[in-house]
This record gives C-alpha cells, sequence and structure tokens, in this order.
C-alpha cells in the first residue's frame, strides 16, 4: 500500500538526509574511560571536556556529570525527582538526556561512564548510562541512553553539537518521586536549560513529566522518535551560543518524515544527599 505525502514534508525529508550521516544505532561506543562506583545521586568532580563550549554565551571547558541522567557546568548536582526545564525553571546550566532517579546500586545495573572521544571525525565529550537501573536499586527494567557534546570549533569558536541518543527506556520514575516499580510519580525530563528563564535559553522535550510518554511504546518514545535519520538519536546544533538546531517533530509529523526517508530510498525517596566523585 502506498501513502501520499505532502511535497514541502518529502522535500524536508531529502535535505535531512542529505544534511545527517547514515549512522546505525543511537548510542555510541566509547565514552566510557570512567565509571562512577554503583551509586545513588553521585555527582563528578568538574571534568576537563578537552575543548570549550559556548552554551548560552557563558564559555565552558568543564562539565560534571550526575548519577540521575543529566550534565550541569558550575557544579555537581544530584538532584534526583525531575523538575520541568522549560520557562519556570530557575538553576545552574543543564543539559539533560533523561533527568530521573538512577540507582546503579542493584546487582544487574550497568554503571554511569563518561569520557572523550571522537564522533563524526571531531572531538567530543560524553556520558552513558547503559543498562542502568532504578532507585532504590531496582533493576526489573533497565534503561540505556547517552549525552555527547561534540566540539565544532571548525565552524566558530565555542560552537558545538548535542546529541541525545537512546536504545532502551523501561522506566521513567524511582520510588522517591512517587513511582511504582519504576513507573508514575513524577516521571523523567529531557532537554536543555541556561538555568536564566530568557527567552529561546531552553527546551523540553514532548512527553517529559508525562506518565508513561517516553517509555518504549509510549506516545513520545525516545527510542522511536528523532530529528535526524537515526531512531532514537535528537541533535542540538549550538552556534554562537544559542541552538539553532530544529526542535523535535512531534509524532505525526515525525511518522510523516520516516515515509518520507522510504520514498527517498525507494527511488534512491528519603534523605538524598550529593554524593561527590572525583
Amino acid at each position: 500500500m502506498r501513502y501520499s505525502m505532502p511535497l514541502a514534508i518529502g522535500a524536508a525529508a531529502m535535505a535531512l538526509l542529505a544534511a545527517q550521516p547514515a549512522m546505525a544505532g543511537a548510542i555510541v561506543d566509547g565514552f566510557n574511560s570512567n565509571a562512577f562506583p554503583a551509586n545513588d545521586d553521585g555527582a563528578t568532580g568538574a571534568i576537563d571536556m578537552g575543548f570549550t563550549v559556548n552554551f548560552f554565551q557563558e564559555f565552558r571547558s568543564e562539565a560534571f556529570v550526575s548519577n540521575n541522567g543529566y550534565l550541569t557546568f558550575d557544579s555537581g548536582q544530584g538532584t534526583y525527582t525531575p523538575y520541568g526545564l522549560g520557562a519556570d525553571y530557575r538553576g545552574q546550566p543543564i543539559i539533560a538526556p533523561f533527568f530521573a532517579d538512577v540507582d546503579t546500586r542493584g546487582d544487574l545495573s550497568g554503571l554511569t561512564t563518561y569520557g572523550t572521544g571522537t564522533f563524526d571525525g571531531h572531538d567530543a565529550f560524553g556520558a552513558t548510562w547503559l543498562d542502568v537501573g532504578y532507585y532504590s536499586e531496582q533493576t526489573d527494567k533497565l534503561n540505556s541512553f547517552q549525552v555527547l557534546l561534540v566540539d565544532r570549533s571548525d565552524v566558530a569558536s565555542g560552537d558545538f553539537d548535542i546529541y541525545f541518543n537512546y536504545d532502551k527506556i523501561q522506566w521513567e520514575t524511582g520510588d522517591a518521586s512517587g513511582g511504582s516499580d519504576g513507573l508514575g510519580g513524577t516521571s523523567a525530563a529531557a532537554g536543555y536549560n541556561a538555568g536564566t528563564g530568557a527567552a529561546d535559553s531552553y527546551y523540553q522535550l514532548p512527553g517529559s513529566l508525562v506518565n508513561g510518554a517516553l517509555l518504549d511504546g509510549g506516545p513520545n518514545s525516545l527510542v522511536a522518535g528523532s530529528n535526524v535519520n537515526v531512531a532514537g538519536r535528537y541533535l542540538f546544533t549550538v552556534r554562537n551560543g544559542q541552538v539553532v538546531a530544529p526542535a523535535v517533530p512531534e509524532p505525526a509529523t515525525w511518522a510523516m518524515m520516516i515515509a518520507g526517508f522510504a520514498l527517498v530510498g525507494g527511488s534512491l525517596r528519603r534523605r538524598k544527599t550529593t554524593v561527590n566523585f572525583a
């Protein structure tokens, strides 16, 4: 059965294919030269990323990795119940592929890892949460996700790309955030925020804080969606300190874009005290 598609959507899909390299899989190997010990609510000390990024007119060469699914730039942070990353957020600058109550102390949980490497020929810094459990020490459901900051100083000083990569999202909430068996309560959020409240300095992925939305099979499934041509991968291009890449399309739009790709191919708790690790 054939599906018709508006010409504008088809053209956009073709342009997107031309602009993005074809890559298999979402999570990138590597970026795991360092690992947290198994922990709950840990955060690293300052890590040298190996290059400088301009994130909303603040130049940063160091980042802090939180076990709870995000990067910060001013200090390590162990906040575990996600809060909205939209206009009302006030706090330190944050980049969060999956802000939720990760707990890697369970016997079957993987560890949070981080390190430097290269991606698509450019220097990069990344953190990976591979097969991680949720509070408290639960591993009946596991998540796998990653954030990459990719140096694009070849374009201009401080320019960089943000990639969110997702392979598996089975839980959304820790027990201390109102959840039960990893579900419900205050569900995970994903996005970025400069922390100032200024217009165009934040973005929250559709489905954030909505029960069931970001899970595998959910209406805003992170592993099924994308704004590039790899399912589970989201790109945010930062130029001159501002994010200029298009936002993540709504599910219906993404389905039309996938159809466009096919046409192109066919024709072509508790206390929660932050623990800091060096």
